[in-house]
């Protein structure tokens, strides 16, 4: 029979009574040793060291013989703790919780003898999950209050903890000017002004040796004491405790601290800051503009900055993750670094392929089409896809809203109203559709390189989704129309487009075999696109569409 080791724990709150010869923690431990000798046959035996705490309060943790007991279980020596009540352990629910958390990963019980409380059976589990569940309940009601507390007093301007700016320190509930500091952010905002470039400023400041100040965080470890990383001069100059303000999710308030950067100096930078904004510059001295600068972000919502580094005459550029390239103390693996051509190249095969299709594109931006404009949407669509495949920055800029980068895909946010405002379309609203790019990134060495789904570099030729649907729709009419059920009128009608249209479609199903297979394998001429399929007269020899199409 395997021995199962019981350790006994006893408390009183005070200390009345503990100079007699027999008191209440005796008590308590001659009831729970009759309860462990009644168990003999399953194994239970009584182990020899005693926890008693006399005279502390079950409000708190904090008591040595409890601690004592903790460690035996942490150390493998305990398998059940046996106690006379429950409070005897603890007086608070979330203590409770704790505790049982920590009899849980020892694999530890727990017995309360006078209740009828033993979690090595399942009414005893039951029990316990009931009042785990209530001590859950309690913390996140403590959570809300301690939430409403901070926006009542933020509201108010108060400071709520954590580590101060630059510039100041804690003074109660308001934060006190350290002046010695405030004139090193001072500085930082007068040569940014001046400088109207971050990087200026930390290569001045450097030669300056002007470095951050050592400070005490409130976790007790000292910070600074180096010189200034762009990210640090980027927070201090968007800080906006720094002109007397508390900000709390999305509202302004009135600080009681006192002021560092005056209004004016403030609304200088912030205004220099925007201009200054990856991606809102022109590019146009740039050799290989970044066209997605500004744009681009990680699927936790981080700003992915392009950087470039020159090799041997050859520049490379990439897509960084801001934190990685602003914190020297950031390792490598923490955040992205995606080379530029393939992410862009991702985006701009996504992108035209929808063009070419803009038909759907429209329809799920729920822009409702009138026919008779139709060949003229088609043209502009035509050319906007042309223009997105030349790499032209200004047209990409004003369609992408947003990419997204994650592991599996890239999301693209399109802009619905430059969409309609290039195809001459009233657009319906101002938002945005998104679109799915089905790459995935795959980590070599320092850098994350980007793949198709069937693990082809995204660098390879990509198959046009645009022509390819061309094909898919040609076979899909084609089966109906040999069915004898269905004619061209009918699924013009049921298309919603004209019976011109569906034959020209229909067509494309009498392709030489070779131009199908360069389609599916990404590797068609440029003369081939949505736009001159459906409009090519197409001859029926194969060796005549070839030449058609330079092929």
């Amino acid at each position: 029979m395997k021995k199962v080791r019981c350790a006994i724990y006893t408390r009183k709150s005070s200390e009345e009574g503990l100079e007699q010869d027999f008191n209440s923690l005796h008590a308590q431990r001659e009831a729970c040793a009759a309860y462990i000798l009644s168990q003999a046959s399953e194994g239970w035996t009584l182990h020899p060291n005693e926890y008693d705490d006399g005279g502390l309060s079950g409000g708190t943790l904090e008591r040595p013989a409890l601690q004592r007991l903790m460690k035996d279980i942490e150390a493998g020596r305990i398998d059940i703790v046996v106690v006379y009540k429950v409070d005897r352990l603890s007086r608070s629910l979330l203590d409770f919780a704790k505790l049982v958390e920590a009899f849980d990963k020892a694999n530890v019980s727990f017995v309360s003898v006078t209740q009828s409380f033993n979690t090595t059976n399942s009414m005893g589990r039951l029990t316990l999950n009931m009042l785990l569940s209530f001590a859950q309940f309690e913390r996140e009601v403590t959570a809300e209050r301690i939430r409403d507390k901070i926006a009542a007093s933020k509201a108010r301007g108060m400071w709520m903890g954590g580590n101060p700016p630059l510039g100041y320190k804690p003074d109660g509930r308001t934060l006190a000017i350290v002046e010695e500091h405030a004139e090193i952010v001072r500085h930082i905002f007068a040569r940014y002004l001046d400088l109207g470039n971050v990087r200026l400023v930390v290569g001045e400041l450097a030669r300056e040796g002007i470095i951050a100040p050592e400070r005490i965080a409130t976790t007790g470890r000292a910070r600074g004491g180096r010189p200034f990383t762009r990210g640090q001069i980027y927070k201090l100059l968007s800080n906006p405790i720094y002109i007397g303000e508390i900000h709390h999710k999305g509202q302004v308030h009135a600080g009681k601290h006192e002021a560092i950067i005056d209004r004016a100096t403030w609304g200088g930078v912030q205004r220099m800051l925007v201009a200054n904004l990856q991606g809102e510059r022109s590019g146009s001295r740039a050799q290989s503009p970044s066209l997605l600068a500004g744009r681009i972000f990680d699927q936790h919502g981080e700003p992915l900055v392009a950087v470039h580094a020159n090799k041997k005459q050859v520049r490379y550029r990439y897509y960084v993750s801001r934190s990685l390239q602003h914190d020297a103390d950031r390792y490598a693996t923490d955040g992205m670094r995606i080379p530029a051509r393939e992410i862009e190249a991702a985006v701009i095969t996504s992108l035209a392929g929808m063009l070419d299709d803009p038909l759907a594109l429209l329809a799920q931006a729920g822009i409702a089409l009138d026919s008779d404009r139709l060949r003229m949407i088609l043209k502009k669509a035509e050319q906007l896809a042309a223009s997105v495949r030349r790499k032209q920055r200004d047209v990409i800029s004003d369609l992408v809203g947003k990419v997204v980068v994650h592991t599996h895909e890239i999301v693209i946010r399109l802009s619905v109203t430059a969409l309609c405002r290039a195809c001459t379309i009233n657009p319906a609203s101002d938002g945005t559709i998104s679109l799915t790019a089905p790459v995935r990134l795959r980590r070599t060495g320092l850098a994350l390189r980007l793949v198709q789904r069937d693990g082809r570099p995204v660098s390879q030729g990509k198959p046009d989704p645009g022509l390819i649907a061309l094909l898919r729709k040609a076979r899909n009419w084609w089966q109906q129309l040999q069915t004898g059920t269905i004619d061209i009128a009918t699924i013009a009608h049921e298309e919603k487009v004209n019976d011109s249209w569906v034959s020209r479609i229909v067509r494309l199903n009498f392709l030489a075999p070779a131009i199908v297979e360069a389609i599916l394998a990404g590797t068609q001429p440029t003369s081939v696109s949505a736009t001159s399929l459906r409009t090519a007269s197409l001859p029926i020899n194969w060796d005549e569409q070839m030449a058609m199409f330079g092929m």
